[in-house]
């Protein structure tokens, strides 16, 4: 079973130069940028995004935070080819060539794996809701394990809390990722936190988002609960 959606499914065959085009990204760019340019201020090194789709989020972030060198990566060849020929086209040096990753499996990036406790940020952003369970179990604990103790796990799309969907628009979407796939559908933002806590993540932030999204960033460490 596929992991994550395919992309050009929904948005169209590339164009000639490899480009796929995710109008999700035009509506959800700025507000995502404007969240980690406040989270990820004054930091530098290493930022993995998984799922990185069309490749549009990694360039677009990897210009406002030029300071971070960003790791894009996806299971899907034709989005790691989007990914790459998005950054030739945008011809930006802080983001490095994709990588095909399927997270369940050990992360190797650029050749060579991920050292435990090297990455300054992990992002994975609209993955979880499109991907089996087991792809959110394993986001999260490499995230335990590959973050640096100071490190940042930011996820981003439509979340349930508490067992209830927060619009009408998103119980709608979790019943249409559902008949496209049983595997699939919006995520309980308490599930996610219970399963983060037993990586070593605690939640630090909620962002509330455009069009019922949230941003949640987690940190290594333990809840004072």
């Amino acid at each position: 079973m596929k992991t994550v959606s395919d992309f050009s499914k929904d948005v169209g065959p590339a164009g000639r130069d490899g480009r796929l085009d995710a109008p999700a990204f035009h509506r959800n760019a700025e507000p995502l940028r404007d969240v980690l340019m406040e989270v990820l201020a004054g930091r530098t090194g290493d930022v993995v995004e998984i799922g990185s789709g069309t490749g549009q989020h990694v360039v677009f972030l990897g210009a406002a935070l030029p300071d971070l060198v960003f790791w894009p990566s996806d299971p899907n060849a034709g989005h790691v080819a989007s990914v790459d020929a998005w950054r030739r086209h945008a011809q930006i040096t802080n983001v490095m060539p994709a990588t095909q990753l399927d997270v369940r499996q050990p992360w190797v990036l650029g050749g060579n794996p991920v050292a435990p406790g090297s990455l300054t940020a992990i992002l994975c952003f609209n993955v979880i809701h499109i991907a089996p369970w087991d792809v959110a179990l394993a986001v999260l604990a490499s995230a335990g394990k590959l973050l640096r103790s100071d490190g940042i796990l930011i996820l981003y799309g439509p979340y349930a809390r508490d067992g209830q969907h927060t619009a009408l628009s998103n119980a709608t979407f979790d019943q249409t990722l559902k008949a496209r796939n049983p595997e699939w559908g919006v995520r309980d933002l308490t599930d996610v936190t219970a399963v983060a806590q037993d990586a070593g993540l605690v939640r630090k932030e909620i962002f509330e988002m455009p069009a019922n999204n949230l941003t949640v960033v987690f940190q290594p460490g333990r809840s004072s609960d």
